[in-house]
């Protein structure tokens, strides 16, 4: 899942973006509002992540902006700010949830977790689909009731594959959604990781992930 993290305090940026990748999260940033604002309506995030008091701007308006033309994607409020008129306040506006300063990166992690599956309609942190079992909260993977070894971005593509179903998902879907602004589509790590995967679901000969020529990939029953 890919967040975009808007702080502009460097020390508490590096630790989210260096603790956040450990739960497995791909993190673009933005240290004031104005660069926020460009990268929401040039990528396709996940999360937003937005702290308030930014150097340009009141994160407040920056969210009811967003909320004003049309940006959907969940917006977790992150801030020192923790009146219950801010957090009412931030509801109202549009976010998605309020976590105060200083936080748990547990919690953090859960919350996120939370807004995104609220967001897509799931209510549980399972996900069962063409005899995948898929633990978003531990990140393991059952196939047929067998767990899986994958490496961490096999499980990341994984799990974005598994919770569009049934969708087909392009490459260039799965670079927006798994991978931060550095990573270059043209690399064909995703293609290399796609084989892989491939090879560790396989179930009676046949592999639960399919692909469509010139179209994507899917999770199908074998």
């Amino acid at each position: 899942m890919r967040l975009l993290i808007v702080e502009d305090h460097e020390e508490l940026l590096a630790l989210m973006i260096e603790r956040l990748c450990e739960y497995g999260y791909a993190c673009d940033y933005a240290s004031c509002g104005e660069a926020a604002d460009i990268k929401i309506h040039d990528n396709t995030y996940d999360a937003v992540l937005l702290d308030l008091n930014l150097p340009d701007q009141d994160g407040f308006d920056l969210l009811a902006a967003w909320r004003m033309k049309g940006v959907a994607c969940p917006v977790l409020v992150v801030s020192a700010r923790n009146d219950i008129e801010d957090r009412v306040k931030g509801l109202q506006l549009g976010s998605d949830d309020y976590i105060s300063k200083p936080f748990d990166f547990k919690e953090l992690h859960a919350r996120i977790q939370a807004v995104i599956r609220r967001f897509h309609g799931r209510p549980i942190s399972k996900i069962e689909v063409a005899g995948l079992s898929i633990d978003v909260d531990t990140r393991t993977v059952l196939l047929d009731q067998t767990k899986i070894a994958l490496s961490p971005k096999e499980y990341d593509i994984l799990e974005y594959i598994a919770s569009q179903h049934p969708r087909i998902i392009s490459n260039s879907e799965i670079a927006e959604h798994v991978y931060n602004e550095e990573f270059d589509p043209f690399s064909g790590v995703i293609r290399v990781h796609m084989a892989n995967i491939r090879k560790k679901l396989i179930i009676d000969g046949k592999s639960v992930l399919c692909n469509e020529k010139g179209k994507g990939y899917f999770l199908c029953h074998p």
